[in-house]
C-alpha cells in the first residue's frame, strides 16, 4: 500500500487510515477482526479510534472501539505492526473532570485508553476537539510530558479551527514542546470550505499532515441515498438526510457517478481517490462493516483520476462559487 509520512515526524503510514468508529457498535468482534486482519494483510498499518467510540450507542459507555482494538492485537501479537492513534477530550463519565483537555483528564484518559487497548504506548495520540476552557499551556504541557514518558510517540489535533491551531504550533515552538505533527478534519467532496479556507494554507505551510475523517460524507458518496428513495436502514442515515441530501449535495453525487462510470470504478473509490491525492492529504479515514468494503475503499487509494476527472468534480463542488 501507498506510504506516506504524518506531518514533519519520521512516522510513516498508509495512505488510508481505518477508521475504528464502527468496531464495538454496528461490528462486533469477530466482523472487526475480519476487516482488521484483512486490512493488514494489504499492507494497511494506521487505525483510528477515540475513547469516546462508541459511548452515543445505547448500553454503551465508551471505550468499545479501544476494547476490540485491543483484543485483537493481543490475540494476533502484532502490536509492533500497527499505528493505534486514538483521542481524549470527549466525556467518559458524569464527573466534571471526566471531560475536556486538563491536565488532569488527560493523564487519565491516557491510562484508560493503554489498557483497553492492552498496550503501553499510543503511536498518535489527538485532542479530538478543542478545549477553550482550559489553558493551552497546560494541555500542551500535560501531552509533551506523556511524549517524554514514552506513552505516547505523537501528537495530533481534531476538530480545531485554524488560529486556535496556530497558536498551539506557535506555543509549542516556543516552549520546546513536541508538537501537533498532525489535523483530523471534517473534509469531503461535499464539504469543502471549512478545511480549504484556512486550515489547508495553514497546514501546507507547517508541514502538518492531514487525516480527514468523513471521507465520503457518512456514505452518502457511496451512491446509496437517492433523491426521494427510501433511505438505507442504517444508523448514520438520518444525519446523511439532514446534512447532504439536497440539490447541491445531489449535483455532486451526479458528477461523482459519471466519473465513475468513465473510470470503471465504483462512487465511492471516486470520491475517496480525489481526496487521497489531495494537495497535502496523508491519509483519508474510512471505516468498513466488511472485507467487501475494504477492499472497496483500497481500491480508491489505488485509482489515479486523470486531470479531466479531477477537473470535473473540482468545478461540481467548488464551494468558492456555491
Amino acid at each position: 500500500m501507498l506510504m506516506r509520512k504524518l506531518g514533519r515526524s519520521g512516522l510513516r503510514v498508509s495512505a488510508l487510515c481505518l477508521g475504528g468508529n464502527t468496531f464495538g457498535w454496528t461490528t462486533d468482534q469477530k466482523a472487526s477482526e475480519a476487516v482488521l486482519d484483512a486490512y493488514m494483510d494489504a499492507g494497511g498499518n494506521f487505525i483510528d479510534t477515540a475513547d469516546v467510540y462508541s459511548r452515543w450507542a445505547p448500553g454503551n459507555a465508551g471505550g468499545e472501539s479501544e476494547t476490540v482494538l485491543g483484543a485483537w492485537m493481543s490475540a494476533r501479537r502484532n502490536r509492533h505492526d500497527v499505528l493505534i492513534a486514538t483521542k481524549v477530550m470527549g466525556a467518559m463519565g458524569s464527573g466534571a473532570n471526566d471531560t475536556g483537555l486538563s491536565r488532569q483528564h488527560i493523564m487519565a484518559a491516557i491510562e484508560a485508553s493503554l489498557r483497553r487497548l492492552q498496550t503501553d504506548y499510543v503511536d498518535l495520540y489527538q485532542a479530538h476537539w478543542d478545549d477553550r476552557e482550559t489553558p493551552l499551556d497546560e494541555t500542551l504541557r500535560a501531552f509533551d510530558d506523556l511524549v517524554h514518558q514514552g506513552k505516547v510517540r505523537y501528537l495530533g489535533a481534531s476538530n480545531h479551527h485554524a488560529w486556535r491551531l496556530a497558536r498551539a504550533l506557535w506555543e509549542s515552538d516556543k516552549r520546546g514542546y513536541a508538537r501537533y505533527e498532525s489535523l483530523q478534519p471534517k473534509y469531503n467532496l461535499v464539504f469543502r470550505d471549512e478545511y480549504e479556507r484556512e486550515l489547508e494554507p495553514l497546514c501546507l505551510e507547517q508541514g502538518v499532515g492531514v487525516i480527514p475523517y468523513s471521507s465520503l460524507a457518512s456514505g452518502f458518496l457511496s451512491g446509496k441515498y437517492r433523491p426521494g428513495g427510501a433511505l438505507p436502514a442504517t444508523a448514520r442515515a438520518g444525519g446523511v438526510q439532514k446534512t447532504y441530501m439536497n440539490d447541491r449535495g445531489f449535483a455532486i453525487l451526479d458528477a461523482v457517478e459519471k466519473v465513475a462510470a468513465a473510470a470503471g470504478a465504483t462512487p465511492a473509490q471516486v470520491a475517496l481517490s480525489w481526496l487521497a491525492h489531495r494537495p497535502g492529504i496523508t491519509a483519508p479515514i474510512a471505516s468498513a462493516t466488511s472485507v467487501a468494503q475494504l477492499r472497496e475503499l483500497l481500491g480508491g487509494i489505488e485509482l489515479r483520476l486523470d486531470e479531466e476527472a479531477t477537473t470535473a468534480l473540482d468545478s461540481a463542488s467548488a464551494w468558492r462559487d456555491a
